[in-house]
Order: structure tokens, then C-alpha cells, then sequence
């Protein structure tokens, strides 16, 4: 795959339909500028503001307004918190909504179709596939991203965590664990 994106691009450069600088921008952007590290700072700031988890539990829209992150895919937002008897699993069952601005692209996986049915159908499965197996008692809810409505996974704190800061909270937290594909 990597050695056909190569080859198109220099094709594309080579014929005058694209400016390498442009294409090395709009890399930096989804490597440097969106991406999970945004939805781990998120979670971060929510695990250690109370104030901000209430916010981005009741408007998840605005609250990660306040952080600089929105735009498209992420203009409306709905934020779901893993507790320790409920955990969700976001999924886009038509197609591959997901919110750009908090975690980036969407992993290929998420965009397949094994994985897009089987979420709804097995969802103990889908996240046992993942390495994580989910005890019993543990309800899962599946929740269908739209074009009008993207979800984000709001993980557990992990214990011990809590003399930690922002950005060491943030480096703990996981893209997969954000769509709910694991627990941190």
C-alpha cells in the first residue's frame, strides 16, 4: 500500500496536478495538528477537571471547543463514559463517521465492514479481538456515529493515576481506547 500511495504521488507530482508542498502540509496537519493526541488531551483535562468532565459530559461540543478542537467531523459531538459496570463501543455501522478533529483519520479497521457489523452483532468480540476481555457483569453499548452526531469514548482513569498531570494522563491514553476497541 505504501509503495502504491509513493508511486501515485509521484505520478500526480510528476504530470503537475499536485504541489509536494501542499501534500507535505496537509500531512503535518493530521500528524501534527488533529489526531488522538487531541482526544487524549481531552480526556486528560477531563480526568483532572471536574468542572470540564461535567461540561464535556452535557455539551461535548463546546467543551472540546475550549480546546481547540472542532470543525468538520467534529462539529457535533457526543462524549460516553466507560464505567466501572458500563462500557462503550462506537462504531459507524453505514459508513465510516468518526470524529477527525479529537482522533484523526479512522484506522482502516474501523472502516471495514467485518468491523462495522460485528460491533453491533458481537460487540464482547469485537473487543475481546482487541485483547480485551470484558467480565459478565460489565454491560456494553454500542453506539452508531452519524454524519450529524460522532461519539468519543470517555475511558476509566486508570488507577493509581492521580498524582499525575495533564500531559502524563494524556500520554496514557489510546486512540483504540477512545472508540472503546480496549480499556485503558
Amino acid at each position: 500500500m505504501a509503495l502504491r500511495v509513493k508511486a501515485l504521488e509521484s505520478l500526480m507530482v510528476e504530470k503537475g496536478l499536485v504541489d509536494p508542498a501542499a501534500l507535505d502540509a496537509i500531512v503535518d496537519h493530521f500528524e501534527h495538528k488533529v489526531g488522538p493526541r487531541n482526544g487524549a488531551r481531552v480526556v486528560a483535562k477531563a480526568w483532572s477537571d471536574p468542572a470540564f468532565k461535567a461540561r464535556l459530559l452535557a455539551d461535548a461540543t463546546t467543551a472540546i471547543a475550549e480546546l481547540g478542537y472542532a470543525g468538520g467531523q467534529g462539529d457535533h459531538m457526543l462524549v460516553v463514559e466507560n464505567t466501572p459496570t458500563t462500557h462503550n463501543l462506537v462504531v459507524c455501522t453505514l459508513c465510516s463517521c468518526y470524529p477527525w478533529p479529537v482522533l484523526g483519520l479512522p484506522p482502516v479497521w474501523y472502516k471495514s465492514a467485518p468491523y462495522r457489523s460485528r460491533a453491533v452483532i458481537d460487540p464482547r468480540g469485537v473487543i475481546a479481538g482487541f485483547g480485551t476481555v470484558l467480565p459478565d457483569e460489565i454491560e456494553v453499548r454500542v453506539w452508531d456515529s452519524t454524519a450529524e452526531l460522532r461519539y468519543l469514548v470517555l475511558p476509566e482513569r486508570p488507577a493509581g493515576t492521580q498524582g499525575l498531570d495533564e500531559d502524563a494522563l494524556a500520554a496514557l491514553v489510546t486512540r483504540d481506547g477512545m472508540i472503546g476497541t480496549t480499556r485503558l
